[in-house]
């Protein structure tokens, strides 16, 4: 049976929860969409072929879904979360859950640890952040004390940081840093570019020390669209450590050896399969199965199908993918590298509301 859920919001960011059911109909299930601009209901009506409603109340007059996506502007973002826990109904937002330090702390004191509320925070679910993060946290690699991470900004490269680091809601010291240089501008969410032109990159790296971990953060916004500007992900362990695609560990101490993450697609070179992501090897072992094969979609689509997973899975009885509070944590790290990098003083976190350990 198909998750059936409803969204609230019609932007850029709700299309791709369309996508998702589009490509996957037998797995997910719109039953409304919340647009409160009435022409911009109807086009999305037109576009998508689902019942879309002005207010929530007016949703859920018609509807039950088993939970409610919200994609809205982050101003927003808080009350929505309030009033649907107050219905009853359980809630997976977009990230961030709240716009600031002040915002997060009075949210989570109002909800509670015992809400049903996820975040959709997609990027450690994506296949070749997934990949790694498995073997981060198999063993291969021993204990991992570093993660360099360069493949998103703020909340969502931390996000994959403390998996791969294994943090939880540890303290940190960081001391940040911003550098700016030209790039000719590439592509955006208009589409490819018309014309050569050069803009200013603005570049943040961080270190963030959690006793005896580092991660290291290092972002330029131009990395999520660039043809030119690639993510970049390095992990250490006592045992091993993998350098983007490169997995290198000792079997003993006396016998190295390398492996390349490789990724496996039906449909190239002549493959009559279909054209879909299968998934990733590190040499004769799978460390990462698409689940939504043969479902045509992006690796964050993939990513984002599977917090719908997940979060079907959670308003069931399953275990919580991405809570709150780690969302909490994540944002607030985030901007205390900001801090960081603009006051160029040493920042110290300290122990939140949300934190359990």
């Amino acid at each position: 049976m198909a998750i059936t859920f409803a969204i609230v919001g019609g932007g850029w960011r709700a299309a791709f929860f369309m996508r998702i059911v589009q490509a996957l109909p037998d797995r997910f299930e719109v039953c409304g969409v919340v647009v409160r601009n009435e022409e911009k209901g109807r086009a999305f009506e037109e576009q998508w072929h689902v019942p879309t409603f002005r207010t929530t109340e007016d949703l859920l007059k018609v509807a039950s879904p088993s939970f409610v996506v919200l994609s809205v502007p982050v101003a927003q973002t808080p009350a929505l979360i309030k009033q649907f826990v107050h219905e009853g109904i359980p809630v997976l937002t977009e990230t961030p859950p709240a716009a600031d330090l002040k915002q997060l702390n009075q949210l989570y004191q109002d909800i509670g640890p015992a809400a049903k509320v996820q975040v959709a925070e997609q990027y450690a679910f994506q296949p070749l952040h997934a990949a790694r993060i498995t073997i981060a946290q198999s063993g291969m690699l021993g204990t991992v004390s570093q993660a360099q991470v360069s493949a998103a900004h703020g909340y969502h490269g931390i996000s994959i940081m403390r998996s791969l680091l294994g943090i939880r809601f540890e303290n940190a010291r960081i001391r940040g840093y911003s550098f700016a240089s030209p790039i000719v501008s590439g592509p955006n969410r208009e589409g490819d570019p018309v014309a050569e032109k050069t803009a200013i990159s603005n570049q943040v790296i961080a270190h963030l020390e959690f006793g005896d971990k580092l991660g290291i953060f290092d972002f330029t916004a131009d990395q999520y669209f660039s043809w030119i500007r690639s993510e970049r992900v390095l992990v250490r362990g006592d045992k091993g450590e993998i350098s983007n695609k490169r997995v290198a560990y000792l079997q003993d101490f006396q016998t190295p050896i390398e492996l390349e993450l490789r990724r496996l697609n039906a449909g190239e070179y002549g493959n009559l399969e279909g054209y879909y992501h299968k998934g990733i090897l590190a040499g004769d072992k799978w460390v990462y199965r698409n689940p939504f094969q043969p479902g045509r979609l992006t690796d964050d689509e993939i990513a984002i199908a599977t917090c719908l997973q997940k979060m079907g899975e959670y308003v069931q009885g399953g275990p919580s993918f991405y809570s709150l509070a780690e969302a909490a944590q994540d944002h607030y790290l985030g901007m205390m590298i900001t801090l960081a990098a603009d006051s160029g003083e040493t920042v110290q976190t300290t122990k939140q509301s949300w934190a359990s350990v």
